[in-house]
């Protein structure tokens, strides 16, 4: 009678951590897969209602400062879209100063034809500084004209 019994003896301290760190391994599935799953529900979400605002049509203003100057970006609104965009009291020392300011005006102006919204401006890298001050007071002058 031959009997082939193995005995397998485990420390307490092993199981515990051996637990934990499966249960870490687990929570940290998890996360990355919550982290890295695209989230597409609350993109058209937003996109629906960007599609549905409509405005209240007039020219609207928004300040912003440059140095020590201060310009106003106007901003004319139709009912259903930003139509053009303009600097005043652009004066020849604030041009010499800042000499992407017209060329950006001038870019955004043209791109407002073929685009649906203020973020689906593209800017070139070398204007990125400036396209971004000029999109902040594009976007705090449509808030003026949301009803």
């Amino acid at each position: 009678m031959s009997s082939n019994t193995k005995v397998v003896v485990f420390k307490a301290k092993e199981l515990i951590y051996t637990g934990i760190f499966l249960l870490l391994g687990i929570l940290l599935v998890l996360l990355l897969i919550f982290m890295f799953l695209p989230a597409n529900k609350e993109k058209k979400a937003d996109s629906k209602t960007e599609e549905t605002v409509n405005y209240i049509p007039g020219v609207y203003t928004s300040t912003i400062q440059l140095g020590e100057n201060t310009l106003d970006v106007q901003v004319t609104v139709d009912s259903q879209k930003v139509k053009s965009v303009n600097i005043e009291q652009l004066d020849d020392s604030v041009k010499t100063m800042y000499p992407l300011i017209e060329p950006s005006i001038t870019s955004i102006n043209e791109q407002l034809s073929t685009i649906s919204s203020i973020e689906d401006l593209s800017f070139e890298d070398e204007s990125q500084y400036t396209n971004t001050i000029l999109k902040q007071a594009i976007k705090n002058a449509v808030k003026k004209a949301e009803p």
